[in-house]
């Protein structure tokens, strides 16, 4: 990111403004120390018992964040707004990840360990994952695939994301990879892509059975189905079990 942040060691104070990140503090043994979350991180049950509710990932509540005098704020370029973040690190040592792939992922965990004191084991942590992703067989073909992220409008993960990353790794070819981000696109557009696959994610559009044929109707010879949206786009912790479940899918 280009900045550089001046973090007590070991920070005492934490407030996460990432679900995937508040989660990750929990699975390095700093519950504890996480005095504030989002109304978002809903991983582990625990941290929006134990820790403040300080709004959401993109509408913070200074207030209540000003109270908690937080030592060390994480929060993520994607998920997190420029002007509130910007506020922040104007009072508070506000580090900022930036993740559009595996290897920014793992990068993000080790640093993360490092500034919180739990080096070793956020290390050994990333090792697994990466090792969990390196074992993913290379398939003999890659299937066509649109994943879909919201409703009314459609919208997609194309390229640029952390899902595509995952998705290349899982043997699919996005037929939106030539569009950035994450798009709205229009049933003319998902019938001409002409998918195999259609990816309906069950975060952060609540995707379910009840779409499905929604969706077969735009392309009758695609295969649709829902899948765990965390797992293709929760970059902490979770990715543990992220490797196993993409192997899982029927390609």
């Amino acid at each position: 990111m280009g900045r550089r942040v001046a973090v007590p060691f070991p920070p005492q104070r934490i407030v996460s403004l990432v679900p995937s990140q508040t989660e990750l503090l929990f699975e390095l043994g700093l519950g504890a120390r996480v005095v504030g979350v989002t109304k978002f991180c809903i991983h582990p049950a625990e941290a929006r018992k134990t820790a403040t509710i300080i709004g959401g990932t993109k509408n913070f509540d200074f207030e209540k964040i000003n109270t908690l005098k937080p030592d060390l704020i994480l929060g993520n370029k994607e998920e997190n707004y420029q002007a509130g973040i910007e506020q922040l690190a104007e009072n508070y040592p506000v580090w900022l990840s930036d993740i559009a792939t595996l290897p920014d992922a793992l990068d993000m965990i080790r640093r993360v360990g490092l500034i919180t004191g739990r080096k070793e084991r956020a290390d050994a942590l990333a090792e697994e994952i990466d090792t969990s992703f390196r074992a993913l067989p290379t398939p003999a073909a890659s299937v066509a695939a649109a994943y879909f992220i919201w409703r009314k409008p459609y919208m997609v993960a194309a390229s640029g994301t952390f899902i595509d990353d995952l998705l290349q790794r899982a043997g699919f070819r996005n037929v939106f990879g030539s569009l950035g981000r994450y798009p709205a696109v229009t049933p003319e557009q998902l019938a001409a892509a002409a998918p195999q696959q259609i990816l309906l994610s069950s975060e952060p559009y609540p995707f379910s059975e009840k779409h499905i044929a929604e969706f077969q109707a735009i392309c009758p010879t695609a295969e649709v189905r829902i899948v765990d949206g965390e797992l293709f786009s929760w970059y902490g912790s979770r990715l543990q079990h992220s490797a196993a479940y993409l192997q899982g899918l029927p390609l």
